[in-house]
């Protein structure tokens, strides 16, 4: 069957409809298709819906911003309220010293501006020079083109050309590695992009002492610390912040995903005081950078009631008691001799099967058996929605259980 007219993301352009499925409808952790099946989302759609589906609280929020305004841009000299009030309690919540928050629409965009602004800073505190920024291996930023150019999964970077110069990435689990960049580099170097927990390139916690080692290189050589957080952020980690939940502070945090639950597409850059300073020093200095979308009104709207909700429902604290609960499943598994290893923090685990069974046939054997996850590099994921039960976690174990 030919393809339609839809371009589908990491995808074969050459794939027809026969070839995907079609979810039509969902609510909690449970979504269904145009078949009438049902599966439990272990995967919180693309590691977004933190909150779960068809919220009532969440669309209500929507629709009352809609019958307002359901948008207005905040290029100077223009605000809205929505921007500005969930702003105030990112800023509040996050572990970055007096901080403040530019909005995007997705995580690429957020990442693409962080390393705009760490350059624009350095270059401000007269530091032109340093221009290079770098990231570890199986770390993933996003696809615009400096997310692509940090990229730490190779099959990400290739097929696009030349990417951006001044971006080195070391190996992600070597702190002489990256202490010798910096040995070598530490006059040029704007900044170290990582993520606190590493996701879509595999769900691999940091090595202990490795944040730490980031932080400390960082000020002693006058980099920036940027943790990408888009998939750490607001309640996975049992924590707002994974840079809380390994007890860092970054200079800046990229954000998207979880801040709405992806019920309207929101992203944003916190921005330490650090970074801030030489911006704000000169009064004539202008940001040009940022989005159409910027610090949409409606987005922000969603945004401020998934806030509510993890804060009201206690999700934060619901994240450790369901991670440790599937990792207590998952283990067993591979204490069983069923899988080969199990890896993760919060409520985000990577199972690997046993040697010569790929990651994408155990997905779609787990799919058949009515549990969505995600195949990674050696692995399959699990980032459910914070809102699931413990009899879906247990469902999600005995799934795997079944096919192995």
């Amino acid at each position: 069957m030919a393809p339609t007219a839809l371009l589908h993301p990491f995808s074969p352009p050459a794939l027809g409809p026969e070839g995907y499925i079609n979810i039509v409808s969902g609510n909690g952790a449970v979504v269904s298709d145009d078949k009438g099946n049902d599966y439990i989302d272990a995967m919180a759609s693309l590691w977004y819906c933190n909150v779960g589906y068809s919220r009532r609280e969440v669309i209500e929020a929507i629709t009352t911003q809609l019958n307002k305004i359901p948008a207005y841009h905040v290029f100077g000299p223009f605000a809205n309220e929505p921007s500005e009030q969930l702003a105030a309690r990112i800023a509040a919540l996050a572990p970055v010293d007096d901080a403040r928050v530019f909005f995007g629409s997705s995580g690429s965009e957020s990442v693409d501006t962080a390393l705009k602004i760490a350059r624009a800073a350095q270059i401000h505190a007269g530091h032109p020079e340093k221009q290079i920024v770098i990231s570890r291996s199986a770390g993933y930023h996003g696809t615009n083109y400096g997310g692509t150019s940090a990229q730490g999964i190779q099959l990400n970077r290739e097929g696009f050309g030349d990417l951006l110069q001044n971006h080195i990435v070391v190996p992600q689990d070597d702190v002489e590695a990256l202490a010798s960049v910096f040995a070598e580099h530490g006059n040029e170097i704007a900044a170290v992009l990582t993520e606190p927990l590493q996701g879509a390139g595999g769900v691999y916690p940091p090595p202990d002492g490795y944040l730490d080692a980031v932080r400390r290189l960082c000020d002693e050589h006058g980099a920036y610390f940027i943790a990408d957080e888009v998939i750490n952020g607001f309640g996975r980690m049992g924590t707002w912040f994974g840079s809380q939940f390994y007890d860092v502070r970054p200079d800046m945090i990229t954000f998207a995903k979880a801040v709405t639950s992806g019920y309207v597409p929101l992203s944003g850059v916190i921005v330490g005081s650090k970074v801030r300073a030489p911006l704000e020093a000169d009064p004539s200095f202008i940001l040009r950078t940022g989005y159409t979308y910027s610090g949409h009104n409606t987005a922000c709207a969603a945004g401020l009631a998934c806030l509510d909700v993890a804060e009201n429902e206690g999700l934060l604290a619901r994240a450790t008691s369901l991670g440790a609960r599937l990792r207590g499943g998952l283990q067993s598994l591979v204490d069983d001799g069923l899988y080969a290893s199990v890896r993760g923090d919060g409520f985000v685990y990577a199972l690997a099967p046993t040697e010569g069974k790929e990651p994408a046939a155990v997905r779609d054997a787990i799919l058949a058996q009515g549990v969505i996850v995600r195949p990674l590099p050696g692995a399959i994921s699990f980032c459910p929605p914070l809102v699931c039960t413990d009899e879906q976690v247990d469902r999600m174990v005995d799934a795997a259980a079944a096919v192995a």
